[in-house]
């Protein structure tokens, strides 16, 4: 949903990060066999302000097949209420009125856009994505490993600020207080987060905050830079490094590259000889870093 407040945003010059993306993502949207379904998922999502609260449910953290069934079952009397508040600052094409009675076919019709614009502007660009996000993780791991929760909510600095009582976010666009009430809080660190942290308006649901992460040089592919890389070492043990960047087990590395986790084995092994990562053993599980030497070879 993020990315597809970034993708409308009207001033591209302000992320030349993007700006290739967006243009691809442009021209095979025009392709699209159903125009109006693509202006329904657009006309949901404004490129600033509100966005329904019933198009990221708590379910996606299962995945997005999860997230789509719990779309498709979203009662009537949420539709009503989140695209009544939409509609007050945004103008909605004639199938949102559909919607917001529930209809279910208009309903199989947006979450079938909703996948159709992920395998066009997320599918092709995944590995990059997840290679932000994992950085990000990894780096909240070190922080919590060394101060507790402390240190992990002290390590989202600069846009919010922690003072031992109260996280609070910075530029919020309103003034805003959320509490837990003994909930936990579920930290989602995402790629297309522009600048400012985000969370449900309601405040009933599941307590949830999405921040930003360094993009890390964008969505363009470097094809020569990889080219380079897989040819000094090879195209699987180049993937490995950049799978390891975040801190991967050699269980994650083989699901992630679609190898056996002997053939992932033998890979760390030749990549630790030569002094590019490091591996350590926590019961049963092998845990592999890069090295200094790892991350500038790959950088």
């Amino acid at each position: 949903m993020l990315s597809l407040h970034l993708f409308q945003g009207r001033r591209p010059a302000r992320d030349p990060l993007l700006s290739g993306w967006r243009r691809d993502v442009a021209a095979g949207l025009r392709l699209s066999p159903d125009r109006d379904s693509v202006k329904l998922l657009l006309a949901l999502n404004p490129p600033q302000g509100y966005f329904p609260d019933f198009l990221t449910p708590y379910a996606s953290r299962a995945g997005l097949a999860p997230a789509l069934d719990a779309i498709r079952s979203t009662p009537a009397a949420h539709l009503r209420r989140d695209l009544t508040l939409l509609a007050s600052g945004n103008r909605l094409p004639a199938s949102a009125g559909a919607l917001a009675h529930g209809d279910k076919a208009t309903l199989i019709r947006l979450t079938d856009s909703m996948e159709r614009y992920r395998a066009l502007a997320l599918a092709p660009y995944w590995h990059r994505i997840e290679s932000a996000v994992e950085a990000d993780r990894g780096q909240r791991g070190r922080a919590m490993l060394a101060d507790g929760a402390d240190g992990l909510l002290a390590s989202l600095r600069p846009a919010m600020r922690w003072d031992g009582q109260t996280l609070e976010v910075r530029h919020y666009p309103v003034s805003r207080d959320l509490y837990l009430d003994g909930r936990g809080l579920l930290l989602v660190p995402s790629f297309f987060c522009a600048r400012t942290p985000v969370t449900l308006v309601d405040p009933e649901l599941p307590p949830v905050l999405v921040y930003p992460v360094d993009r890390l040089g964008g969505l363009d592919q470097e094809p020569g830079r990889h080219a380079a890389l897989a040819a000094l070492l090879g195209r699987t043990r180049a993937r490995v490094l950049e799978v390891v960047d975040g801190g991967a087990s050699t269980t994650e590395i083989a699901q992630r590259l679609a190898i056996s986790a002997a053939a992932a084995s033998q890979h760390t092994a030749v990549l630790r000889n030569a002094g590019l990562l490091v591996s350590r053993r926590d019961g049963n599980t092998m845990l592999h870093t890069l090295t200094p030497l790892g991350r500038a070879m790959l950088n």
